[in-house]
């Protein structure tokens, strides 16, 4: 529903997603909560919470994973693990079920992202060999990166058919110390849609730790 038909002079996001990531996005009304509330997220006080479902099982139950990011200078769009010029990305993940499935087990995996970096939690997940199911450009139905244009995009290439599955990946949880009325705020998305069209039970979810 357009903003416009709800009464609201200004509506703009200050959190992004994912083209293909659903979950929680936050919108500030007014001009005046936009820094505040992206300060939030750009100074780390935003706790953050995903459900991703991944190919394959996590060696452990829980770990983290602190790998330099940085674009890919052969694609634009794109992501890399850079031990050279790469920034500073840290996420916390923990396994919550795994499932048996035709193409090889599915495990469901809450992450926490500290920092946010573009596909932080696509690329830290795929780089320890567990990518997010439906991810066509870390997965592994991601078609090879072949001959790209000037500008960097890829070419289309016959025969190469993109993963039709959807992209893994929802955020559900979102909580901060709103900066004018000095209170916590606790976002929760719906996860019981999600859990079903992946096949994993809908209690499968555990409610954050209390802060």
């Amino acid at each position: 529903m357009p903003s416009s038909s709800r009464g609201l002079k200004f509506l703009r996001n200050v959190h992004r997603l994912d083209a293909d990531t659903t979950g929680i996005l936050l919108f500030a009304k007014s001009m005046g909560a936009v820094e505040p509330f992206t300060d939030l997220f750009e100074s780390r006080q935003m706790e953050k919470i995903y459900l991703a479902v991944v190919n394959g099982t996590p060696k452990q139950p829980e770990w983290v994973c602190e790998l330099p990011l940085a674009p890919d200078p052969r694609q634009i769009g794109k992501m890399r693990v850079d031990h050279h010029e790469g920034k500073d990305a840290e996420t916390h993940f923990r396994v919550l079920q795994t499932r048996a499935a035709a193409g090889g087990p599915l495990t469901l995996v809450e992450a926490m992202p500290v920092t946010g970096r573009t596909h932080q939690i696509r690329l830290h997940l795929a780089a320890t060999g567990t990518p997010i199911t439906g991810d066509k450009l870390y997965g592994i139905n991601a078609a090879p990166l072949g001959p790209t244009y000037a500008d960097g995009r890829p070419k289309r290439r016959p025969g190469v058919v993109n993963a039709p599955e959807p992209l893994g990946l929802r955020s559900v949880y979102l909580s901060y110390r709103d900066p004018f009325q000095k209170h916590r705020v606790e976002i929760k998305a719906p996860t019981e849609g999600f859990l079903r069209q992946f096949g994993f039970e809908t209690g499968a979810c555990a409610p954050p730790p209390p802060r």
